[in-house]
Protein backbone atom coordinates (compact mmCIF):
# COMPACT_ATOMS: atom_id res chain seq x y z
CA UNK A 1 0.00 0.00 0.00
CA UNK A 2 1.26 3.35 -0.91
CA UNK A 3 1.25 5.79 1.73
CA UNK A 4 -0.09 9.39 0.84
CA UNK A 5 1.64 12.51 0.52
CA UNK A 6 2.10 14.61 3.74
CA UNK A 7 1.47 18.03 4.22
CA UNK A 8 4.54 19.64 4.26
CA UNK A 9 5.41 21.90 6.92
CA UNK A 10 6.50 25.80 5.61
CA UNK A 11 8.11 27.76 8.16
CA UNK A 12 10.84 31.21 7.55
CA UNK A 13 12.02 34.38 9.10
CA UNK A 14 9.79 36.80 10.87
CA UNK A 15 10.69 40.48 11.13
CA UNK A 16 8.66 40.95 14.76
CA UNK A 17 10.67 42.11 17.33
CA UNK A 18 10.32 40.60 20.48
CA UNK A 19 11.57 38.51 22.64
CA UNK A 20 8.67 36.37 24.09
CA UNK A 21 8.09 33.42 22.90
CA UNK A 22 4.29 33.23 22.91
CA UNK A 23 4.15 35.85 21.12
CA UNK A 24 7.05 34.76 18.38
CA UNK A 25 5.21 31.66 18.04
CA UNK A 26 1.52 33.55 17.54
CA UNK A 27 3.11 35.47 14.62
CA UNK A 28 4.67 32.47 12.93
CA UNK A 29 0.75 31.40 12.52
CA UNK A 30 -0.60 34.41 11.53
CA UNK A 31 2.34 34.24 8.70
CA UNK A 32 0.56 30.79 7.88
CA UNK A 33 3.86 29.00 9.26
CA UNK A 34 3.96 26.11 10.81
CA UNK A 35 8.07 25.29 11.21
CA UNK A 36 10.73 28.06 12.82
CA UNK A 37 14.14 28.92 12.75
CA UNK A 38 15.09 28.42 16.66
CA UNK A 39 14.64 32.07 18.72
CA UNK A 40 17.56 33.05 20.31
CA UNK A 41 18.46 31.20 23.54
CA UNK A 42 21.22 29.73 25.37
CA UNK A 43 21.23 26.34 26.08
CA UNK A 44 21.96 26.62 29.78
CA UNK A 45 18.43 28.78 30.28
CA UNK A 46 16.43 26.30 31.03
CA UNK A 47 13.65 28.83 32.06
CA UNK A 48 14.03 30.24 27.92
CA UNK A 49 14.24 26.96 26.35
CA UNK A 50 10.84 25.65 28.58
CA UNK A 51 8.88 28.70 27.95
CA UNK A 52 9.71 28.46 24.08
CA UNK A 53 9.17 24.84 23.80
CA UNK A 54 5.38 25.52 25.53
CA UNK A 55 4.79 28.52 23.57
CA UNK A 56 5.55 27.06 19.61
CA UNK A 57 3.84 23.49 20.84
CA UNK A 58 1.04 25.53 21.88
CA UNK A 59 0.62 26.75 18.21
CA UNK A 60 1.54 23.43 16.41
CA UNK A 61 5.02 25.24 15.35
CA UNK A 62 8.21 22.93 15.20
CA UNK A 63 11.66 24.50 15.63
CA UNK A 64 12.97 23.22 12.49
CA UNK A 65 16.64 23.79 12.77
CA UNK A 66 19.07 25.67 14.78
CA UNK A 67 21.77 27.30 12.65
CA UNK A 68 25.60 27.29 13.44
CA UNK A 69 26.75 28.99 11.13
CA UNK A 70 30.81 29.17 11.10
CA UNK A 71 33.76 27.16 9.42
CA UNK A 72 34.88 24.42 11.68
CA UNK A 73 37.74 24.12 9.47
CA UNK A 74 39.45 27.45 10.05
CA UNK A 75 43.30 27.33 9.30
CA UNK A 76 44.49 29.28 12.91
CA UNK A 77 43.82 26.78 15.46
CA UNK A 78 42.26 29.34 17.80
CA UNK A 79 39.31 30.03 15.79
CA UNK A 80 38.73 26.68 14.78
CA UNK A 81 38.65 25.64 18.62
CA UNK A 82 36.21 28.48 19.62
CA UNK A 83 34.35 27.87 15.88
CA UNK A 84 34.04 23.88 17.04
CA UNK A 85 32.65 25.27 20.57
CA UNK A 86 29.90 27.22 19.49
CA UNK A 87 28.70 24.20 17.29
CA UNK A 88 29.01 22.01 20.23
CA UNK A 89 26.86 24.78 22.15
CA UNK A 90 24.16 25.07 19.07
CA UNK A 91 23.29 21.43 19.33
CA UNK A 92 23.11 21.21 22.73
CA UNK A 93 20.59 24.20 22.30
CA UNK A 94 18.99 21.94 19.25
CA UNK A 95 18.46 19.10 21.95
CA UNK A 96 16.90 21.12 24.62
CA UNK A 97 14.42 22.73 22.78
CA UNK A 98 13.67 19.84 20.95
CA UNK A 99 14.79 21.02 16.83
CA UNK A 100 14.98 18.84 14.38
CA UNK A 101 18.18 19.53 13.70
CA UNK A 102 21.50 21.81 14.26
CA UNK A 103 23.22 22.29 11.17
CA UNK A 104 26.56 24.02 9.60
CA UNK A 105 28.55 23.80 6.44
CA UNK A 106 31.63 21.66 6.54
CA UNK A 107 33.71 24.64 6.51
CA UNK A 108 36.60 26.19 4.29
CA UNK A 109 40.13 26.14 3.95
CA UNK A 110 39.54 29.90 1.63
CA UNK A 111 41.38 32.17 3.78
CA UNK A 112 39.39 34.94 3.34
CA UNK A 113 35.48 33.64 3.18
CA UNK A 114 34.55 30.99 5.78
CA UNK A 115 32.46 29.84 3.04
CA UNK A 116 34.28 30.48 -0.24
CA UNK A 117 35.83 28.52 -2.64
CA UNK A 118 39.45 26.74 -2.06
CA UNK A 119 40.44 23.66 -4.14
CA UNK A 120 41.35 22.11 -1.21
CA UNK A 121 37.68 21.75 -0.20
CA UNK A 122 37.55 18.83 -2.06
CA UNK A 123 40.35 16.87 -1.02
CA UNK A 124 40.74 13.60 1.10
CA UNK A 125 42.07 15.45 4.19
CA UNK A 126 38.95 18.28 3.81
CA UNK A 127 36.42 15.09 4.09
CA UNK A 128 38.94 13.47 6.76
CA UNK A 129 38.60 16.47 8.99
CA UNK A 130 35.08 16.74 8.24
CA UNK A 131 34.42 13.23 9.21
CA UNK A 132 35.97 13.82 12.22
CA UNK A 133 34.78 17.80 13.13
CA UNK A 134 30.86 16.12 13.34
CA UNK A 135 32.01 12.42 15.34
CA UNK A 136 33.76 15.42 17.65
CA UNK A 137 30.25 17.57 17.94
CA UNK A 138 27.80 15.19 17.99
CA UNK A 139 30.06 12.95 20.81
CA UNK A 140 29.84 16.10 23.10
CA UNK A 141 26.00 16.40 23.41
CA UNK A 142 25.37 12.59 22.46
CA UNK A 143 21.27 14.10 21.07
CA UNK A 144 18.66 11.50 21.52
CA UNK A 145 16.05 13.84 19.77
CA UNK A 146 17.73 16.16 17.61
CA UNK A 147 20.38 15.47 14.43
CA UNK A 148 23.21 17.27 12.97
CA UNK A 149 23.27 17.26 9.22
CA UNK A 150 25.96 18.95 7.06
CA UNK A 151 24.31 21.94 4.44
CA UNK A 152 25.42 20.70 1.06
CA UNK A 153 27.30 23.74 -0.95
CA UNK A 154 28.67 24.63 -4.16
CA UNK A 155 32.38 24.73 -3.05
CA UNK A 156 33.10 21.99 -0.54
CA UNK A 157 32.13 18.56 0.45
CA UNK A 158 29.23 17.15 0.39
CA UNK A 159 28.46 18.64 -3.14
CA UNK A 160 26.29 15.77 -4.64
CA UNK A 161 24.26 12.89 -3.43
CA UNK A 162 27.06 10.46 -3.55
CA UNK A 163 29.39 12.36 -1.77
CA UNK A 164 26.72 13.35 1.64
CA UNK A 165 26.21 9.14 1.67
CA UNK A 166 29.94 8.42 1.85
CA UNK A 167 30.49 11.28 4.14
CA UNK A 168 26.90 9.53 6.57
CA UNK A 169 29.27 6.10 6.43
CA UNK A 170 31.97 7.61 7.23
CA UNK A 171 30.90 9.70 10.46
CA UNK A 172 28.83 6.75 11.46
CA UNK A 173 26.84 8.16 13.77
CA UNK A 174 22.78 7.46 14.35
CA UNK A 175 22.53 11.58 15.16
CA UNK A 176 24.28 12.72 11.89
CA UNK A 177 21.28 13.68 9.42
CA UNK A 178 21.17 15.30 6.36
CA UNK A 179 19.69 18.95 5.12
CA UNK A 180 19.04 19.82 1.61
CA UNK A 181 19.29 23.09 -0.37
CA UNK A 182 18.85 22.43 -4.07
CA UNK A 183 20.18 25.35 -4.85
CA UNK A 184 23.68 25.13 -3.13
CA UNK A 185 24.62 22.28 -5.30
CA UNK A 186 23.26 23.75 -8.64
CA UNK A 187 26.75 25.46 -10.15
CA UNK A 188 26.46 24.19 -13.62
CA UNK A 189 24.40 25.23 -16.51
CA UNK A 190 23.69 20.99 -16.60
CA UNK A 191 22.49 20.78 -13.18
CA UNK A 192 20.34 24.02 -13.10
CA UNK A 193 18.49 22.57 -16.53
CA UNK A 194 18.14 19.62 -15.35
CA UNK A 195 17.57 20.10 -11.57
CA UNK A 196 14.42 17.92 -11.80
CA UNK A 197 16.89 14.52 -12.18
CA UNK A 198 19.22 16.03 -9.30
CA UNK A 199 16.18 16.69 -6.71
CA UNK A 200 15.14 13.07 -7.58
CA UNK A 201 18.70 11.38 -7.15
CA UNK A 202 18.71 13.52 -3.77
CA UNK A 203 15.74 12.50 -2.54
CA UNK A 204 16.26 8.96 -3.76
CA UNK A 205 19.45 8.26 -2.29
CA UNK A 206 18.61 10.10 0.92
CA UNK A 207 15.65 10.71 2.24
CA UNK A 208 15.61 8.51 4.66
CA UNK A 209 17.84 11.09 6.35
CA UNK A 210 17.16 13.90 5.76
CA UNK A 211 15.83 16.36 8.88
CA UNK A 212 15.12 20.04 6.84
CA UNK A 213 15.40 21.19 3.69
CA UNK A 214 15.87 25.10 2.53
CA UNK A 215 13.66 27.20 0.28
CA UNK A 216 14.53 29.57 -2.16
CA UNK A 217 15.02 29.67 -6.28
CA UNK A 218 17.93 30.14 -8.93
CA UNK A 219 17.79 32.66 -11.75
CA UNK A 220 20.67 32.50 -14.27
CA UNK A 221 22.50 35.36 -15.32
CA UNK A 222 25.58 35.58 -17.97
CA UNK A 223 28.19 34.45 -15.45
CA UNK A 224 26.63 32.64 -12.32
CA UNK A 225 23.21 31.82 -10.66
CA UNK A 226 21.34 34.58 -8.48
CA UNK A 227 19.25 33.30 -5.56
CA UNK A 228 15.53 34.47 -6.22
CA UNK A 229 12.18 34.42 -4.56
CA UNK A 230 10.83 30.42 -4.82
CA UNK A 231 8.28 30.27 -8.53
CA UNK A 232 10.71 32.90 -9.77
CA UNK A 233 13.31 31.11 -11.14
CA UNK A 234 14.01 27.53 -12.97
CA UNK A 235 14.10 24.90 -9.77
CA UNK A 236 11.13 22.74 -10.44
CA UNK A 237 9.16 23.13 -6.64
CA UNK A 238 6.79 20.86 -8.27
CA UNK A 239 9.26 17.91 -8.02
CA UNK A 240 11.14 19.67 -4.93
CA UNK A 241 7.80 19.81 -3.02
CA UNK A 242 6.28 16.13 -4.50
CA UNK A 243 9.24 14.76 -2.77
CA UNK A 244 9.63 16.44 0.29
CA UNK A 245 5.96 15.37 0.68
CA UNK A 246 6.56 12.08 0.12
CA UNK A 247 9.47 11.44 2.67
CA UNK A 248 8.78 8.82 5.67
CA UNK A 249 9.76 11.39 8.00
CA UNK A 250 8.00 15.27 8.77
CA UNK A 251 10.80 17.22 7.31
CA UNK A 252 10.02 20.64 7.08
CA UNK A 253 10.65 23.45 4.28
CA UNK A 254 12.80 26.58 5.71
CA UNK A 255 12.28 30.03 3.52
CA UNK A 256 15.60 31.73 3.26
CA UNK A 257 18.01 34.48 1.82
CA UNK A 258 15.15 36.39 0.31
CA UNK A 259 15.58 40.33 0.63
CA UNK A 260 12.30 42.15 1.64
CA UNK A 261 9.31 40.84 4.05
CA UNK A 262 7.48 41.21 0.71
CA UNK A 263 9.83 38.98 -0.63
CA UNK A 264 9.21 36.17 1.86
CA UNK A 265 5.15 37.11 1.29
CA UNK A 266 4.89 36.40 -2.08
CA UNK A 267 6.83 32.84 -1.91
CA UNK A 268 4.44 31.68 1.56
CA UNK A 269 1.25 32.80 -0.46
CA UNK A 270 1.65 32.46 -4.14
CA UNK A 271 4.60 29.86 -4.40
CA UNK A 272 4.12 27.67 -1.89
CA UNK A 273 1.16 28.08 -0.45
CA UNK A 274 0.61 24.21 -1.16
CA UNK A 275 3.28 23.51 2.04
CA UNK A 276 1.45 25.31 4.62
CA UNK A 277 -0.20 23.29 7.17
Amino acid sequence: MVSQPRTIRLGGPIFMKSEDPGELAREHRRLGYSAAYCPEASPSDATRIRDVRTAFAAENVVIAEVGAWNNMLDEDPERRKKNLQYVVERLALAEAVGARCCVDIAGSYNPKLWDGPDPRNLSQKFFEATVANCRYVIDQVKPERTKFPIDMMSWCLPDVPDSYLHLIRAVDRPAFGVHVDICNIVNSPQRYYHNSELIAETFHKLGRWITSCHAKDLSPRSVHFAEDVPGRGGIDYRAYLRKLASLPVDAPLMLEHLQTPADYDEARSKRLEQSAV
